[in-house]
């Protein structure tokens, strides 16, 4: 291995390396494209860095001068991309490499004068790495290696026309490196297309998937999920946790309700920007937020210090969801636990998504506020500041307390004082609680009123409700019932409302114009109302009996008469004076009228000695289908049309091009073009 990298592992702390980072970096590899799948949190990025040493700085322990790229690193996301660029910046930062990323949400013009400056390896996300190529930005032309980092996420987000793209345009001679949770066809299918005899290697097989993470199924009521949620959280007090939610409604949503109970919250959304995304996640590296509320966004390859909890706040849609989300802790070694939190009708679907993930999950029971008080009083007693020494100053406080209260009451307030720095554990309902609907409460004492509007005036209650609270002064909540009869309609109003509804109304009752009101002794006898009851079943009238069968005439059917010279289906048609026949022909062919002109005989033989004629030559006729020549389509005959004298007028030709267009209502022939006047002092706008 090099020496500066060499150098960087120890710095860093890492005595032994994972199973993918050996196996990649063995030394019968260097010069080979790598298939690789591993499991999440298992250093993949630490081990491409290692598998492209080699390749980059060939027999040298630094790099020369920075200028077109040796390497192109693609990852899917923003985050994973930065998060890229930081690991290999340590992990290079011996060997003199310039690193530099190109994401989407960033200045593509400080981008640009990176890369004009020169870089050694680039990282980035596919859409914006494809920009500067085709903005001449980004020469690949010197490329040695190129990594495409979770390969079936790309994919799964429609970058593959872009890594066709990219690969296309990097030299042949490179090496492909494909790093990948799982090879799905897809995957198989670009590797044999864009790599070289490539190694396959899989570091899955033999480990069970995610040994290290404690997979916990909580079981909650369904009105419980919010505070089950902060019970995990609080229970779970001193360790950063990430929340994952399905949409931005739900990030939004629990980060309210999570911040309002006192805690360290940010979000991760893809309606952050990229500024907002970057500082949310700084915040949990540098400790200021302890828990993050994310979407899936945050699933892929992001890798947060100290991330000992992941909850599933709503069920992931599928098994690589949950692998993946649940991925993000139990890394390098480190334990984590991953709680998917189950209502009663999510109960189901939570066991399939285990089942087909191959996981086993501890069904467990939400923490209740007993049992985040004991683990409270664990931590409180498990501090270390007890074994401190006591600085002058404080020994001399801790003797004037000692003088006016007793240690008993000292340490009851200290735990006071602990416990108020800390939001209550919220009381929880037994994972089994259906829920129970509200018994609406009766109205009344109430008095009924009669308008005099109904259904004859088209009455409706969707009208006649704030048409009452407007005109009459009343709430919503002083309106009861309201039933629209034939001629009037009767409501129901609060007893402690009526008298100054009816204060409001005006002459005769008046509550609008055509409209008035009356005050009733009692409630209205709805059921005796002028609308007629439908009628029962044995009142309905019979249907008339259906027409036996035996009533059909029997029987051939009696054959209608055929006009002469009609012909039925299937006769052979008759045969022509000249003997041959006519198929289409179906009736006898009518005798000519009068004011028709004979046809010629269709059975003439065409002459085709004679010499054709043009259609210039053929005689000018206004005759339609035997109409007479002084009548025109459409219009009956009238005065016969005069004579032509002297020369006939020619006619038009399309391919006349003196002809021009004239625009409708510019009569006359077309005036001529004006010439364009040349340019000169006067004219010049």
């Amino acid at each position: 291995m090099i020496t500066p990298i060499t150098e960087a592992l120890s710095e860093r702390g890492y005595d032994t390396l994972t199973p993918v980072q050996q196996a990649v970096s063995a030394s019968d590899l260097v010069d080979r494209d790598l298939l690789v799948s591993a499991q999440t949190g298992s250093g993949k990025t630490v081990g491409f860095g290692l598998a492209i040493a080699p390749t980059l700085l060939a027999d040298g322990d630094k790099f020369g001068p920075a200028s077109a790229p040796l390497a192109l690193i693609v990852a899917p996301t923003r985050e994973l991309a930065s998060q890229v660029m930081r690991e290999l910046t340590w992990l290079y930062a011996r060997t003199g490499a310039v690193v530099t990323s190109c994401v989407g949400g960033m200045d593509m013009r400080t981008e640009r004068r990176a890369l004009d400056r020169g870089a050694h390896i680039v990282v980035g996300t596919p859409g914006r790495l494809r920009d500067h190529i085709e903005r001449n930005a980004l020469d690949l032309g010197e490329l040695r290696a190129v990594v495409l980092d979770e390969a079936d996420e790309m994919l799964d987000m429609g970058f593959r026309e872009d890594l066709e793209f990219m690969l296309g345009e990097a030299p042949t001679d490179r090496r492909t490196l494909l790093f990948s949770a799982t090879v799905p066809p897809m995957i198989a299918k670009l590797a044999q297309q864009y790599q070289r005899d490539a190694e396959r290697i899989n570091t899955l097989g033999g480990t069970k998937q995610h040994s290290d993470i404690e997979y916990q199924a909580v079981r909650v009521a369904q009105s419980d999920v919010d505070n089950a949620i902060f019970n995990l959280l609080r229970f779970h007090h001193d360790e950063s946790a990430l929340v994952f939610a399905n949409t931005r409604a739900m990030v939004s949503h629990l980060t309210a309700r999570l911040a309002n109970r006192g805690l360290q919250v940010v979000s991760l959304s893809g309606e952050l920007s990229q500024t907002e995304r970057t500082h949310a996640l700084q915040a949990m590296r540098d400790g200021r937020a302890r828990v993050c509320v994310a979407t899936d966004v945050a699933a892929r390859g992001i890798d947060l210090p100290k991330l000992n909890l992941v909850i599933h706040a709503e069920l992931p849609t599928n098994t690589e969801s949950l692998l993946h989300r649940s991925g993000r802790t139990g890394r390098a070694g480190r334990k984590g636990i991953s709680a998917l939190i189950v209502p009663p009708k999510g109960r189901a679907r939570a066991e399939r998504i285990l089942k087909w993930a191959k996981i086993t999950a501890d069904w467990v029971e939400a923490p209740s506020v007993e049992d985040i008080l004991a683990r409270d009083e664990e931590r409180l007693l498990a501090d270390p500041v007890w074994s401190e020494d006591a600085t002058d100053v404080e020994a001399a406080f801790a003797e004037k307390l000692l003088a006016r209260y007793a240690p008993a009451q000292i340490a009851a307030a200290y735990l006071r004082l602990y416990q108020s720095r800390h939001a209550a554990p919220e009381d929880l309902l037994p994972a089994d609680t259906k829920p129970t609907r509200r018994e609406k409460a009766p109205f009344g004492p109430s008095r009924w009123v009669a308008l005099s509007v109904g259904r004859a005036e088209r009455a409706e209650a969707r009208w006649l409700l704030p048409l009452l609270c407007r005109t009459g002064g009343l709430e919503k909540d002083a309106i009861g019932a309201i039933r629209v009869q034939d001629s009037e309609t009767y409501v129901e109003i609060a007893a402690a409302s009526v008298d100054s509804f009816v204060a409001g109304l005006g002459d005769g009752g008046a509550l609008e114009e055509g409209v008035t009101a009356r005050l009733m002794d009692s409630a209205p006898d709805l059921q005796s109302g002028p609308r007629p009851s439908r009628p029962e079943r044995g009142d309905r009238p019979e249907r008339p009996a259906a027409r036996p069968r035996d009533d059909k005439p029997s029987g051939p059917k009696p054959k209608r008469d055929k006009p002469k010279g009609a012909r039925s289906f299937g006769d052979k048609p008759k045969p022509r004076d000249d003997g041959a026949a006519k198929p289409h022909e179906t009736r006898a062919k009518p005798a000519p009228r009068e004011d028709r002109p004979a046809r010629a005989d269709a059975s003439a033989k065409y002459d085709r000695s004679a010499p054709r004629k043009s259609r210039d030559d053929a005689p000018k006729s206004n005759a339609f289908k035997g109409k007479p020549e002084s009548s025109t389509f459409g219009k009956p005959a009238g005065k016969p049309a005069a004579k032509p004298t002297g020369k006939p007028k020619p006619t038009a030709d399309a391919r006349d091009t003196s002809k021009r267009f004239v625009a409708p209502g510019k009569g006359g022939a077309a005036a001529p073009r004006k010439p364009r006047a040349k340019p000169g002092p006067k004219n010049r706008g």
